[in-house]
């Protein structure tokens, strides 16, 4: 009936309940799978009374269950905004391709060592003990796992730093005919074009399509820029080095010529910031396979990719795309509080389409607070009141967090931290949810984790969005761009909050607050 009342609350019509044949096991029905776990055998049984509940991750509402068992002829594709289960969709499609393909190996992977850590431990929580699942399952960033396919067939890469790129583009640009463009715009461009499409050539350089730069560039300009970027060629095959983008293409060539790649099947988390090198390489991996490549992610959470085209590089999701509209972690003043900050449709560059709309949560909790005062020590004093007040009903240190944009603000955080009388873990350097302590760290350290208070602090103008990435725009579409992947930060520091958000800065505030906000007499809303 809740069900029934949520579907019709956005919009749409509730089903009506299937009838079980009869004679049919009256536990495998949808309805009764919501509410029960039936154990299939003493192993099992053992496994769910070893782990603490909340640990056993188990439970799939039956929408996502059909997303988890479903056959796919090609790429498949699973979205739904921040606490609707992306990842936990993603771990039991990994387990249950194991178990349906009991020779396979399965690479659950994500874009970065951290999140791939996290992955480890829940995937394990999942399959417990079962050993032929568990060992067949490997859980790696995908960086990590090109360096060793690329070291297998190559030999371990010396891999260049971005610091000598940087030297080499501005050492060419100096020394070469004159021209407009700034060493950052040389920059972009080698990082987004040049370099994470391998261009290798001038025809290749000349014939490319720039998806996301607006910047206009003639064939004439474009033999300016390519002398520039063959030079840097040079010097890195001249130093014996190569770039990560390098790595990924070689890797990728030697996997599409291998009779057999390392993997079965490829389940991706946080897709959105993967970029065209891991693409490129996912696609090798496999993309020609009826339920090769799973992707699981949210355009709206998109921080560190520029947008590009998948079907460019024969990845295609189309008509293979599923959204996830129930949100289990975030409570519905948080989530409807969030979602301020984002459009509520987002389409990618092939024009799949992410909406918000129809999603709802499972539960209520308090109204987000969003404070805005006069100083740094208001501040600190505001944020140390919060986090007292969550310690007194009962949330342990190690389910509470303190966001901010960048290293620079830190010091904000720490500082509430200590006159509230508790002790920090830097999420930079320790694992999250230490005992006794706050997890603090900068919102893009905040993806993939969850906590049941969180407090974002020191949004103010020219912080967020910052103000030195605006400075250094080099092209007429990098502006839109920061702006999108600010407010993108935002939004996933706000929603890493399951029950209690505080959301702080300091006059003049943050030009996102009158977004995040709702407006009481036309003005923002001193203290919801």
């Amino acid at each position: 009936a809740a069900e029934a009342l949520l579907e019709l609350a956005t919009g749409g019509t509730p089903e009506r309940s299937v009838l079980a044949e009869e004679g049919e096991d009256p536990f495998a029905h949808p309805d009764a799978q919501r509410r029960f776990r039936v154990m299939a055998d003493m192993d099992e049984l053992e496994r769910a009374l070893a782990f603490p509940w909340e640990k056993w991750t188990v439970f799939l509402h039956p929408a996502q269950r059909a997303v988890v068992e479903r056959r796919y002829g090609g790429p498949a594709r699973v979205s739904g905004s921040a606490g609707t289960g992306k990842t936990v969709v993603a771990l039991h499609r990994a387990a249950h391709l194991a178990k349906l393909h009991p020779d396979a190996r399965i690479l659950l992977t994500t874009f970065s060592d951290p999140l791939a850590h996290m992955l480890d431990i829940k995937i394990g929580r999942l399959v417990g003990q079962d050993s032929s699942v568990a060992q067949r399952i490997i859980v790696a960033s995908i960086e990590r796992v090109a360096l060793d396919v690329y070291a297998s067939a190559f030999g371990k890469p010396r891999v260049v730093d971005d610091g000598r790129i940087c030297e080499l583009l501005k050492e060419a640009s100096e020394a070469g005919e004159p021209h407009r463009f700034s060493d950052r715009f040389l920059e972009i461009e080698w990082h987004f074009v040049v370099d994470a499409w391998q261009l290798g050539s001038w025809e290749a350089y000349r014939d490319v399509a720039r998806l996301g730069r607006k910047t206009r560039i003639g064939e004439k300009q474009r033999q300016v820029l390519w002398a520039i970027f063959e030079h840097v060629h040079r010097e890195l095959a001249r130093a014996g080095v190569v770039t990560i983008p390098q790595v990924f293409a070689e890797a990728a060539r030697h996997v599409a010529d291998s009779d057999k790649g390392p993997f079965d099947f490829v389940v991706i988390d946080e897709a959105q910031d993967m970029g065209v090198p891991q693409l490129r390489f996912l696609a090798a991996l496999a993309g020609d396979r009826e339920d090769g490549l799973f992707f699981a992610g949210d355009l709206g959470q998109r921080i560190f990719q520029a947008p590009f085209s998948w079907l460019s590089l024969g990845v295609d999701v189309r008509g293979r795309s599923s959204t996830l509209r129930i949100n289990y972690r975030t409570s519905h003043q948080i989530r409807r509080q969030a979602d301020r900050l984002l459009p509520p449709e987002i389409s990618d560059v092939d024009g799949n389409l992410e909406t918000r709309r129809g999603t709802v949560s499972a539960f209520n909790g308090p109204k987000p607070v969003v404070k805005v005062v006069g100083s740094a020590e208001e501040e600190a004093a505001a944020v140390s009141k919060w986090l007292g007040d969550r310690v007194y009903d009962g949330i342990p240190a190690n389910e509470i967090a303190i966001f901010v944009r960048s290293d620079s603000e830190l010091a904000r955080a720490l500082t509430a931290v200590r006159d509230a009388g508790l002790e920090a873990a830097d999420l930079a350097h320790a694992p999250t949810g230490q005992v006794d302590r706050v997890s603090v760290g900068t919102m893009h350290q905040a993806k993939g984790l969850e906590f049941r208070a969180v407090a974002v602090a020191a949004c103010d103008d020219e912080v967020i969005p910052l103000q030195s990435r605006i400075e250094a725009i080099a092209d007429d579409a990098d502006l839109e761009e920061v702006y999108k992947s600010e407010r993108h930060l935002l939004y996933v520091a706000c929603t890493r909050a399951r029950e209690h958000l505080l959301v702080t800065g300091v006059e003049p505030a943050s030009e996102f607050l009158d977004d995040l906000t709702e407006r009481v007499d036309g003005g923002r809303a001193a203290c919801l």
